[in-house]
């Protein structure tokens, strides 16, 4: 169990706007940072950081929270493994009390077992004895790759039968760590094999470097050819490219990217001075990998597919993508459908060099291999075409850059360009109706979904139970008026925390208050109770220690990032509305408790029922006149 202070300790250790700054492009606006949210596509910035609280917010998607929440988001991450990711980060090392079995080895024991293999498969390969070693460096030599290039790049040979088991066993590692980096398998009794054997072996790192997976490559014809490492803890293929620790740097200076598809491929490349290079990992280029190497290559990704079905396939894949970076994204198919160490071993490099500055746009490739395929003369094969071709544009039907492609398509089939458009929009809404009805086969029952991070972020919970922790109400159980007080609610609690010196002069006034969430009373009371001087991103801990949703709560306050009121002026603002929607609730139940009586002349409790509601509507008004004046 990871203790309170180490927690601490990772979040103080974490500059926010370097966190979310690797893959967000922030711009200032004032003493906060914008951006377009990396959890969903936008056009327009709607992502904003608060480096003072610490605290994130989409306006656009509604995500938002602290350190630990982006993580787990961005990442793909538990909680506690969040903690872990971060510490790591920053050198920080945990001492996680044990309150019983933990659900897997620790992140960094996995790190470390990968990197022991990446070792032995290296010293198997180039100091093995044996036919399959010597197979293995025979393997490697004929496609270019001497000892010195497997030595530079890790390569390895895997030779199978419970060895590299053996030997991580022997160097202290627990038969649960080698399961989890998927460098072993359980077999028939329980017992340990290698995960791969008779393979050469191509590690693959992490943007910092560190061996988080392998890709084994058979040397005859068996299947599969290549074999990856599943998705684990550390390494998901849909995130990780192959050698984009080597190749960032030169991304950064040229400004492109040049995506292979294989690990030999790409290894040619650099070797042949074409540092740029990297290769997906047995998976089609994902929307994560385009903003992962638009973080470096700010001009254009180059991708260079195989000129055969499988490649045509890839590169519709990637055109979805196209209005979702800021990147050009062009292609490339080497001439006689060479791959590129083919055309390097017989061509050369410089022969390479005018190719790729002649990429042609993605969408040009795709149009003119999936066109070349129909005798565009007879008018029944250009109506197929159409089809075929709207089901590659549907996923670009609602971006400015549909009107253009279906020009475009209108005119190379001789159909009116309105025709065109209405085709891509049926096959996009062909799609959307049938990913929803996937969406509501897979969906959760309505209870797990109320107790779900998108329902909880616009509806306050019920009564807290232990731990300050309430089960989250549908929309619809909520009225009109308890929403209004619920987001007046959370504005104020924004303003705690990032103005706590300022709103602490106020707690007599808050004390009165009929809050709508015993959550968020809690909340206000925790961060008002923190010394003067606190900084805010304390004061957002001390509300997420009697909450532990507060961040996500506290992020979401948008009258802290769009009002032009001075700090002082929007306290009294905030303050007048929450008191306004409180009086109004407490009316209301002054009401309800007058309707029950069943006296037809009001007894002595009705007639101070009466009197204080009286009262409260005076103030009522009053503070109706003050907010109506400012809003």
């Amino acid at each position: 169990m990871i203790t309170d202070e180490d927690k601490e300790r990772v979040r103080q250790a974490t500059d926010m706007l370097q966190l979310v700054g690797e893959t967000v492009e922030l711009k200032r606006r004032g003493s906060d940072w914008w951006g377009c949210c990396p959890f969903h596509h936008e056009k327009s910035p709607s992502f904003h950081v608060n480096p003072t609280t610490g605290l994130w917010k989409c306006f656009g998607c509604g995500a938002g929270g602290d350190v630990f929440a982006y993580v787990m988001k961005r990442e793909s991450l538990d909680f506690p493994d969040s903690i872990r990711y971060l510490a790591e980060r920053a050198g920080i090392e945990l001492s996680e009390e044990r309150s019983g079995p933990r659900r897997g080895p620790r992140r960094t024991r996995v790190l470390d077992c990968l990197q022991a293999a990446e070792k032995y498969y290296n010293t198997q390969l180039m100091r093995g004895r044996g036919d399959g070693p010597a197979a293995g460096r025979r393997y490697l030599a004929g496609r270019g790759f001497g000892s010195d290039v497997c030595r530079r790049w890790g390569l390895g040979f895997a030779p199978g039968h419970g060895a590299l088991t053996e030997h991580l066993r022997a160097q202290g590692f627990s038969r649960q760590e080698l399961i989890s980096a998927d460098l072993a398998l359980e077999g028939q009794g329980g017992r340990l094999r290698d995960r791969f054997y008779d393979r050469v072996m191509f590690p693959i790192h992490d943007e910092q470097g560190r061996t988080i997976a392998f890709g084994g490559r058979v040397m005859t014809d068996a299947k599969p050819k290549y074999l990856n490492t599943k998705e684990t803890a550390v390494f998901s293929k849909g995130k990780h490219l192959f050698a984009f620790d080597r190749a960032k740097d030169s991304m950064v200076a040229t400004g492109t990217c040049i995506v292979c598809e294989g690990y030999t491929d790409v290894i040619a490349m650099h070797e042949a001075g074409f540092t740029n290079a990297v290769a997906t990992l047995g998976t089609a280029l994902t929307m994560d990998h385009v903003k992962l190497i638009e973080r470096f290559a700010r001009r254009r990704i180059v991708c260079m597919f195989d000129g055969d079905e499988a490649g045509q396939r890839a590169a519709e894949r990637a055109v979805r993508y196209i209005d979702k970076t800021g990147v050009e994204m062009l292609c490339v198919v080497l001439p006689n459908n060479q791959d590129p160490m083919e055309f390097l071993r017989d061509h050369g490099a410089d022969a390479l060099r005018p190719i790729l500055e002649a990429a042609q746009p993605l969408m040009d490739f795709v149009f003119g291999k999936r066109l070349a395929g129909y005798d565009l003369s007879v008018p029944g094969r250009r109506v197929a075409a159409l089809d075929d071709m709207a089901q590659v544009l549907a996923p670009l039907a609602d971006s400015m850059l549909m009107d253009g492609y279906a020009t475009q398509l209108a005119d190379m089939l001789g159909f009116d360009v309105d025709r065109v458009r209405q085709v891509i929009r049926d096959k996009a809404a062909a799609a959307r109706r049938k990913e929803a009805e996937r969406s509501r086969a897979e969906a959760p029952r309505p209870q797990a979904q109320w107790a779900g991070e998108a329902q909880a972020s616009e509806t306050p919970q019920a009564a807290p139970q232990s731990g300050g922790e309430g089960r989250a109400l549908p929309a619809a159980a909520l009225s009109t008026d308890e929403r209004m007080q619920s987001v007046a609610e959370r504005e104020l609690l924004s303003m705690i925390a990032t103005h706590p010196d300022v709103m602490r002069q106020h707690g007599d006034r808050i004390a009165t208050f009929t809050w709508s969430d015993s959550r968020f009373e809690a909340m206000a009371w925790a961060m008002l109770a923190t010394p003067a001087g606190t900084p805010p991103a304390e004061v957002v801990g001390a509300a997420t220690d009697v909450v532990a949703d507060a961040p996500r709560i506290l992020a979401g306050g948008r009258l802290e990032v769009t009002s032009r009121m001075p700090a002082e002026q929007r306290a009294d603002f905030l303050l007048d509305v929450v008191e306004l929607w409180s009086k109004r609730r407490e009316v209301r139940e002054i009401k309800a408790r007058l309707r029950m009586s069943s006296s037809s002349v009001p007894d002595e409790q009705a007639r101070g029922l009466f009197r204080t509601a009286t009262e409260l509507q005076k103030r009522i008004n009053e503070l109706s006149n003050r907010v109506s004046a400012v809003a």
